[in-house]
Formats: structure tokens, sequence, C-alpha cells
């Protein structure tokens, strides 16, 4: 039976999606399965593991009937810093916490204002923040010390799927150098979190490279997904870590940015680079490679808020994307004088304030829906050029950055990511990136490339930063963006502290 392609599987917040990519490198199928996300509390943001292990099941299923015969091997990515604490058998014993949930937030504000703070994030290379499975865990052990004490294991929703696949607790190392709880420079699990965490290593899994392999599924998953025996499984790395891989970004000097619910900027670079005050993220690829960056909370999400609570509209397909920002060609750079800081929902890089909210300065009464509109997507653009300056500053220039994400529907908003940066950004493909480079790993894993040199991408779309439009941001829209945001510090907490109450009896 020929095996002529890879299945390239990534495990998001939103959704799981497959990719089957040939041995030259192209994707001909893609699969997709969505899963809701629970907010039981304002700040708290769930999952139930089940859902997405079905969702996984199905997306490898629907690939595999679609192709008619199993692939060479499955690549995983998934998003970071998910947790789930699991009985002796590997039950869930509560719902998946995921990257967005804020209930720790007071705990990462004291570590990272404690005399071991910056140690922790040098060692880590993960920023401290309510994201972390280290402040997960510690909010756990003070407030669920009964469910902590059940817990034979701390793992994330891609060691859940392992376990369920293999019945063995392993974890990549690009997984485990995003939980707060991992040297990375070591590649074991790191002394002084595990001491804030009152945990051992043993509560943990097995950190693992990003290119090992399992095999041998049982005959009732060869059933559910339509593999056999033989399939090769590889453990992958995180979304982001594949993302760059997948925007054929692992080279010095290109960044890859994405933006979904979320978004994020990252240059890979041959070793750590550290930056307390961003806290940009030091994540492993490879032996070679780390991927450093930053993330920021307010991607498409902030687009669905504008669309559903202020126009009363649904964002359920690229022609209501498209109607959506259609008046971006008819504004200014700058929105005429219009500024948005997104942090709906807090912020993460280089702001990491969990009490952050999104403002609009500026309002004058000329203008109109078109006005908010760019200004909600330079606020969002301007967040991740943010976090672009503190890059280069810290010793990683680039000159040209690839882009993915659902924002690449628009060739508005790419040119103006463009215009802001003042670099050319080039558009390689739709598909999901990090499914993408998931797949690129399995084949150079597995000898069906010599190197990632040996995969072309295809033909790439490349918007020219526009010289006064790039000038106009640089120097007056950008510098109000940033004082804005650390000006206003103070109040948001104030404002913060305001959500939730009522009127007085």
């Amino acid at each position: 039976m020929k095996k002529d392609y890879c299945i390239g599987i990534d495990i998001g917040t939103g959704s799981t999606k497959a990719v089957s990519v040939d041995i030259t490198g192209k994707a001909f199928h893609i699969e997709q399965v969505s899963y809701p996300t629970l907010s039981p509390q304002p700040g708290l943001s769930e999952q139930a593991p089940e859902l997405i292990w079905q969702a996984f099941l199905k997306c490898i299923l629907r690939t595999v009937a679609h192709h008619g015969y199993a692939p060479y091997g499955v690549a995983l990515s998934s998003a970071m810093h998910s947790l789930i604490a699991v009985d002796h058998q590997g039950n869930p014993l509560m719902n998946m916490i995921t990257w967005a949930d804020n209930r720790s937030a007071t705990i990462a504000e004291r570590i990272r204002n404690s005399s071991m703070g910056e140690v922790l994030y040098e060692q880590t290379g993960t920023p401290i923040h309510a994201m972390s499975p280290l402040c997960k865990i510690i909010w756990l052990r003070e407030h669920e010390p009964a469910l902590v004490e059940k817990a034979a294991k701390f793992i994330s929703i891609k060691e859940y799927i392992w376990f369920r696949l293999f019945g063995v607790y392993e974890v990549d190392y690009s997984i485990a150098s995003a939980t707060g709880l991992f040297d990375i420079e070591q590649r074991c699990w790191n002394v002084n979190a595990l001491e804030l965490c009152h945990i051992t290593a043993g509560k943990l899994s097995a950190p693992v490279d990003t290119d090992h392999q399992q095999s041998g599924i049982s005959h009732a998953l060869q059933v559910q997904t339509g593999l056999t025996a033989d399939t090769n499984f590889l453990i992958g790395a995180s979304d982001g870590c594949m993302a760059n891989l997948g925007s054929f970004a692992i080279e010095p000097g290109v960044a890859a940015l994405t933006i979904g619910t979320s978004g994020a900027i990252r240059v890979a670079g041959t070793k750590p680079t550290h930056n307390f005050k961003a806290m940009t993220f030091n994540y492993w690829l490879d032996q070679n490679t780390f991927i450093s960056g930053g993330p920021i909370n307010n991607g498409g999400a902030v687009l669905k808020w504008y669309a559903q609570s202020f126009l009363k509209k649904e964002l359920a397909s690229a022609a209501d994307y498209s109607l959506l920002l259609e008046g971006l060609t008819t504004t200014n750079p700058g929105a005429d004088g219009l500024t948005f800081l997104p942090y709906l929902f807090g912020e993460r890089a280089p702001v990491w304030n969990s009490d952050a909210c999104g403002v609009f300065f500026g309002i004058n009464s000329h203008h109109t829906q078109a006005h908010f509109t760019r200004a909600i997507i330079e606020g969002i653009s301007l967040a991740l050029y943010n976090i672009g300056c503190y890059l280069e500053e810290s010793g990683l220039p680039f000159n040209q950055i690839n882009v993915s994400g659902g924002f690449v529907r628009s060739s508005d908003w790419v040119q103006i990511m463009a215009d802001i940066f003042g670099k050319p950004v080039s558009l390689l493909g739709t598909e999901d990136a990090s499914a993408m480079g998931a797949a690129y790993l399995s084949m150079k894993t597995n000898g069906l490339i010599v190197n990632y040199a040996s995969i072309k991408p295809g033909d790439a779309k490349t918007f020219t930063p526009r010289t006064e439009c790039h000038r106009i941001y640089r120097n007056n829209v950008f510098p109000m963006f940033r004082s804005l945001t650390q000006h206003l510090t103070m109040d948001m907490k104030i404002a913060s502290e305001l959500k939730g109450e009522g009127v007085p009896d």
C-alpha cells in the first residue's frame, strides 16, 4: 500500500486541524473540527479534554478516508500552556485550563516581583504569567488542595492525547519549555520551579525531543482513525514553533507573525535571547533552534467582539470578514487621530498586565464606523509591532515577515501590517502553518526529505511597505500607542476593580 503523504495535526484553542502534505511539501487536503471554550466565571477559560480527543480522532479518520489509505506518519502540534490534572488511570480530574485562563494572575505577579522572578524566566524561557502551568499548579494547590492530592500527573492537552494513543506520559521539549517548569538549557524539569509548586518531577511527564516517535496503536484506535499498527506518530512541538517551521521562518532575519484568536510574532535563533522587561519567550524547536518572541491575547477575538457586541453581526464566513473590513481602504493611516488599545482580554507581551483593558482614544465627531474598524485593526497590529521592536532591541533583527492565520484573508490588513512594520510581509499560503510545520518535521525525521530547504514554498504574495504610511505610524501613531499603554496602567487597574460592581441598594 502506498504511503506518499504525511498528516500534520494542530490541536488548537478553537479547533483541531489536520493537513495532509505530499513529499514535495504541498498541502492537498484539510480537515477541521471545532469545540467550545467554557467560562464558568469571569477570567476562567476551560475546555473538555474528551471533546478535543474526539476532534483529533475525527480529523485523522476523515483525512485518511479522503485519501483511501493510511499516511506514512502523523505529527502533532498543539497550543501551549494548557493544564489537566489526571488520576492514576489517566482520567481527567478537571476540565483543561487553557492559556487564556487568568485565575492565577496574582500568583504570577507575586513570582514576577520576587527575587526568583528573573531567574525563573531565564532558566525556563517562559514568561511569568497566569498562562503558565507553573502559576496554574500553584493556584490549584492554594484553592483546590484536595484535587492536587488526588492528581497523579499534571499534563497538557498534547500529553493527554499521547497517553490515550500509547499509554505513556511523554512531553516534547517544546511544549515543556512553555510550562515555566522546564530548564531549557539542561533539558530537564527545573528544581526551583518544582519547589515553588511543591511537586516532584514524578508528577510530570518524561521530557523527550521533538523528533521522538511512537507506533503500535491499538486495534480499536485503528478502527477509529483508519490508521494501521505501523503508522508512525511524531510527538512534534508547540504550535508557535511549528508555525515558524511551516512559515519558512527558521532562518536568521525572517520573522513569523500569526493572528488567529490571539497572535504572536517569533524569530528563530541558535540560543535563548532574554529580555525580562518585555519577557519575550524562548521555546525549543530542535537542538539547533530556539524560537523567541511574544504572544498577544487580543487578535481575532477582538474583531469578533466588535462585530457581535457593537455591530450585531456574526463572523461566520470569509464574506463576513470582507464586508466588515471593506472600509479599511477608505480611511487614513492612524484612523484620523483615533487610537485603540486592544487589551480587551488583558494582555501578555510586552505589557504582561492581566488588568489591562481596551481603550479608544481621540474620539471626535468626524469619526465613523470605518474609523473605528481601522483603529481596531491598527491596534492589534501595533501590539505585535511593539513586541517586534523589543525583539530587535534584544539582538534579533529581521528584515522580512512571513504571515499566517485567519487575518491573511484580508489583503488590506496584511498591507497595514507591512506599513506599520516598515518591512515586506509575505503570504506563503493559507493553510494552517502549525499543522504544515508538523508535517515538515515528520518528513525530515523520517528521511522523506534531506532538510527543510528541500521544501519549496508556493508562490508568495509579498506586500511592500508604503514609505509615507510607515513614517506616520513610526513617528506619530506608535509613540502615542506605547505612551497610552504605559501611562494608563494604574487607571486600568482601577477599571478592573470596578468590574461587576452593581448599583447599591
